[in-house]
């Protein structure tokens, strides 16, 4: 089963980061605040991205390296998604494929 890795923006500006098998039912989820507390306090503005993995191991691994970042490291990675992709391959041994970048509201 495929995994994804994602990114939501929130509407205070903070950065939330999650994985799930289907990203379009967890993005809906998260606008309807089901499931993650901090998402529906924070209330989202937009995806930001995702990226697939190979399966649960991964996936788990690359957000809890992407949750320990710092916001501006964080912000600087969606700025340069290349430097996202090698910073993970060289610290996890893992090889991600973004799937999508959004660049407005969902």
């Amino acid at each position: 089963m495929e995994y994804y890795v994602y990114i939501i923006r929130c509407q205070d500006n903070s950065l939330y980061t999650g994985i799930t098998t289907d990203v379009e039912r967890r993005y809906e989820e998260h606008k309807k605040g089901i499931g993650a507390k901090y998402t529906k306090i924070k209330k989202i503005l937009k995806l930001e991205i995702f990226f697939s993995c190979l399966n649960r191991s991964e996936a788990s691994k690359i957000e809890y390296f992407i949750k320990k970042m710092s916001k501006a490291q964080k912000e600087n990675y969606l700025n340069k998604i290349k430097d996202l992709e090698a910073i993970i391959f060289e610290k996890l041994g893992i090889k991600i494929e973004v799937k999508k970048i959004f660049k407005k509201n969902c």
